[in-house]
Formats: C-alpha cells, structure tokens, sequence
C-alpha cells in the first residue's frame, strides 16, 4: 500500500524538503535527513545573496498548500529574496509548521547507502530489499531502512578546484588559508578579511561575477582593495549575459552592471589565465599559470575561487549508479543540460524517467541532479520530485506529464568548434526574422545582418 511506502530524501534545502512535500501528499512517509544541525543549512552559507529569480519561481506548489493550512502569508510574487529571507519567510516555516515537522532529522549525515543485505554485485531479488541508510548524528552510526530514496544532498560543500584541468593546482592544498570558494560575505561577515586587500577572484559564472561586484563595492568605501578577475578563457564578454534581454530580470541587471564595472577599469582582468600552481610568498599568494618561459603569475593577498561544484558520489558507491563520463549527472539528462552545447536557457521537460537509475528506487534529483553543470534553477528541481513522487506512487501518467516553463537567459552558446553558429545577446524579437538580438538590430538598421546566422 502506498501510504506505508518510505521514502528517503538526502537533504532538507528546497528541493529536498519540496520532496518530502510532494511525498507526503501522496501518502508515502518521508524520511528527511539532513547534515547540517538545521534544514537549509547550504542556504544558509550564501544568506547574503540575492537570488536571480523572484519568489513565484522559489515556492514548491505542494509545499505552498501545505503552508496554507497554516495561514500562511505568501511573499509578493515579484520580490526578490536573498538566501536568508528564503529560509525565514518559506523554508523555516514549511519545515516547523507544517507537518512535515515530524519527519525531518537534522545533524544527521548520510555516510553510505546500500540494499539491505545485497551488495553491489548480488541482482537477484536486489528489487525487493530495502535501502539501508546510515548516518552520523554526534551519537554514533545510525542505520534507517527506506523503499526508496531520493538524494537532493546538492554539490554545495563539493566545490571545484582551482586547477584549470579539473585537479587542485600543484601547492593548493598547502595554501588552503588563502583560499575562499563560492561568495563570501565581503560587504558583512567577511568584510575585514577582504578589505584593502588585492583579492583575485577566478571564474566565469554568476557567483563570480556578483563576488566581483561586492569587491569593487568595497573597493568604493576602502580604496585599497583591488579586484582581479581570473578568466580562463579569453572573451569576458561572454560572461556578461544577455543584459535586457534576460528573462530574469535581476540577472541581466548584474551582468550589465559587470560589464560597466570592467569597462570602467575597476576590476582588472587577467584573461587566459589558467591556474596550475599556488604558492605562498609571506603572508601573500603567488598564482601562477603554465611554467617555464611561458609561465605568467600574480601575487595577492586572498583567492576566491568561483569554478563550481561536482557531486559527492562517495556514499552512493555501493548503488548501481549511472552516470554520464562528462558531466557525471543521469545519462538520459546530460543531453538536455550539456553547457557545452546549444542552449537558449529553456530545459526540455524532465522528471522521473530522466532521472531513473539501473539502482531500481534511487533517484538524483535538484543540484546534484544536474552533476557538473551549472545551469540548475529551483523551479527545475519541485518539478523534478514531483514526477518522482508520483512516480513512487504509482501513478505513471502523472510521472510524464511533466510541464516545466524556465526563465530565457537570453544567452546562446555553442561550442567553439570551427563552424559552430553564436547567438549574439539572446533570441531575436518574434517579429523580426532574425537568430538573434545581434542579428535582428542590424537588419533593422538595413544592413544585411550581423553574420551570426552563417
């Protein structure tokens, strides 16, 4: 009977309490185990940052009927919350309030997981055994069996390193001190070890930008401070976005506001700058790119880098897991998220059968879902343990019927392979027969195009 199916969900951020929302509305029993010593405790590392989306694209919608029977008071739909207010105004509430309350265990830090009594090489009657979960809690391991799981555990804690081939530059490790990742918190918390000093900040994606943008901030109050851009690459421009032309409006503001930052000179840019070795010089950091007569180096006092995050596949070793080589998220989903080809910021809708692995019963689903690639939004994730939950349940019909409407980005981007087409500032207006903005503004100024479109 479904109401006495268990499912075990790996996390309690958004996707995951989203998961145990959707679950419970099916009569199945969530089990939620968390790591951190309160739910969203990821969240809660980037609180000062304001999300890209407004609140209507961060609200689960079987998570907000479970709140409305609290009386709750919805955010306004257009307003944009930071990392903090998304946990005090629905996060918090959704896990006290309502009755998902009963169901969540925090401080509680999944090690491993297996099938009850088969390991990985054993198949017959693998289906029918239980999940065995075990876990930390500060009072040793601790074990919990489930039907199901769903692991929305995210990459958070799991950052890239800084070595541009994907390993920890050579001295990285020794000179960790040095090193922040993701966004720190330079205008708060943080702000004292920032402050007046030349801080390089490496990477290409919006977290790197918007921690560039809060150092020229702080540049602006303590003149000292002196921004560097690392970029791997050698075109800045294409890591400003589609500015007017994004669909998430807050997004296209930063990278606008970006682009005028570096165009202005406030933040210098190092482009082809590909890490290979960190060392320290004092109480300073030497970075450094190639070796040899071709090697280039800066020295500054901190490192922020920015270069993403990977799945921590550690404690689901013992599943049958498959992923793609690449991207190392589900190999149905890697051709539909692929940041190395076309994309115009729209995902091909996907839920349950995307998701599925050879591990009958398992499920990757929110951030960790999508493996390397950066290009997750929430909205993707409530619709991903939707169709998983209904899935669980039983109910196939409602599985596929997955409907999900992204944000444009109002970016294309296409491999940098000889002959690969560009788009130049997003989709072209409908009404104009043109492949991009680029495109479109130049036949309308009676020229013959921008040449995108060759």
């Amino acid at each position: 009977m479904n109401e006495t199916k268990s499912v075990a969900i790996i996390g309690a951020g958004p996707v995951g309490l989203a998961a145990a929302a959707h679950v419970l509305e099916r009569g199945l029993r969530p089990i939620v185990l968390e790591a951190g010593d309160g739910i969203a405790h990821s969240v809660r590392q980037w609180g000062h940052v304001q999300l890209f989306s407004p609140w209507e694209y961060n609200i689960d919608r079987a998570a907000e009927r479970l709140l409305a029977e609290t009386g709750w008071n919805s955010p306004e739909p257009q307003q944009y919350p930071t990392g903090a207010e998304l946990i005090e105004r629905y996060l918090e509430p959704l896990a006290t309030k309502t009755t998902l309350a009963d169901h969540i265990q925090t401080s509680s830090r999944v090690t491993d997981i297996s099938r009850a009594g088969f390991d990985k090489l054993k198949t017959k009657g693998r289906e029918s055994a239980p999940f065995e979960i075990r876990y930390q809690n500060g009072q040793g391991p601790k074990v919990v069996k489930a039907d199901t799981v769903i692991d929305t555990s995210g990459t958070w804690h799991s950052p890239n390193p800084a070595g541009a081939n994907g390993l920890p530059a050579i001295g990285e490790t020794q000179a960790a001190e040095k090193i922040a990742h993701g966004m720190p918190d330079m205008l708060g918390k943080d702000r004292a070890r920032y402050a007046g000093k030349t801080v390089a900040v490496l990477g290409a994606g919006h977290s790197a930008i918007g921690t560039l943008t809060d150092l020229a901030r702080l540049a602006a109050e303590v003149p000292e401070t002196r921004p560097v851009w690392l970029l791997r690459g050698n075109d800045p421009a294409r890591a400003f976005g589609g500015g007017a032309n994004d669909k998430l409006a807050a997004r296209g503001e930063l990278g606008a506001a970006f682009a005028a930052l570096v165009a202005a000179g406030r933040i210098k840019v190092e482009s082809q700058f590909r890490v290979s070795h960190l060392s320290r010089d004092g109480s300073r950091l030497v970075v450094a790119t190639g070796a040899g007569s071709c090697c280039r180096q800066i020295v500054v006092d901190e490192l922020i880098v920015a270069t993403g995050f990977r799945p921590d596949l550690n404690f689901v070793r013992e599943l049958r897991i498959q992923l793609d080589p690449a991207i190392e998220c589900p190999v149905a989903l890697a051709p539909l998220i692929d940041p190395n080809e076309h994309s115009c910021g729209t995902v091909r809708p996907h839920g349950a059968r995307e998701l599925a692995q050879a591990e009958p019963g398992f499920y990757f689903a929110g951030m960790k879902s999508y493996g390397r690639a950066p290009t997750f939004l929430m909205l993707t994730g409530y619709e991903q343990v939707r169709s998983i939950a209904a899935e669980i349940a039983g109910d196939h019909d409602a599985a596929r019927r997955v409907e999900l409407v992204l944000p444009e980005t109002g970016v294309c981007s296409r491999s940098d392979a000889p002959g690969a087409s560009q788009c130049c500032g997003g989709p072209a207006p409908s009404d104009v027969d043109a492949c991009c903005v680029a495109d479109a503004n130049a036949k309308q100024q009676g020229k013959t195009g921008c040449g995108c479109a060759s």
